[in-house]
């Protein structure tokens, strides 16, 4: 089987790891939700060699995960679980004290983007940080010419998916006991959205 590989994850690695790495400083562990190729979670285990990275993602990412995970040979990042965010179940135990996604919110239904915050409700321990990467629209528009470009293509694949709405992730995050810490610009239009959750 071929390694799966995703060029977008080597642009923009490093400069989500400059915003990640102060803010996990005091941690020890970080939970991966989607973690697609799983190129973020080694690289980041590589660089942050103080916590422990756990990936997770549905079942048929799971093996290519793993190939990056096993050729990497570092012993702070742990072999992906099988987690679907619509499950009632999620493998955590006890509630992470940080969890990270990345391009995952418009790949999901608005149905799981919702799942995905009653989840966090439940796994994230009281003052965990919530990090998520991605393209989002501010105010009902679009950020770029390429955003809403990218969203057509995205609807077209599926047409569930979609570049999802900034103000509705807060109110999601809001209700599930999160309040935003960070608004953060990254590169081609995307940004890092940071939330804490509430004691």
């Amino acid at each position: 089987m071929t390694k799966p590989y995703a060029p977008a994850c080597d642009r923009n690695k490093d400069v989500i790891l400059s915003l990640l790495k102060p803010l996990l400083k005091d941690h020890s562990q970080v939970f991966e939700i989607g973690s697609g190729t799983g190129q973020h979670g080694v690289y980041f285990a590589e660089n942050m060699p103080w916590l422990t990275w756990c990936m997770s993602d549905q079942t048929e990412y799971l093996s290519g995960i793993n190939q990056w995970v096993d050729e990497s040979g570092l012993s702070n990042v742990q072999a992906a679980q099988q987690l679907d965010v619509n499950q009632p179940l999620w493998p955590i135990s006890p509630p992470a004290t940080a969890m990270f996604s990345a391009n995952t919110f418009h790949i999901m239904s608005w149905e799981s983007v919702k799942n995905f915050f009653t989840g966090i409700s439940e796994y994230l321990a009281a003052d965990g940080l919530l990090m998520v990467y991605g393209p989002f629209n501010y105010g009902g528009h679009y950020s770029s010419e390429s955003n809403a470009a990218f969203d057509e293509w995205l609807k077209a694949q599926n047409a569930q998916s979609a570049i999802r709405d900034f103000e509705a992730l807060d109110d999601l995050a809001k209700a599930a006991g999160l309040q935003l810490l960070q608004d953060a610009e990254m590169p081609a239009n995307n940004r890092l959205l940071i939330w804490q959750k509430n004691r």
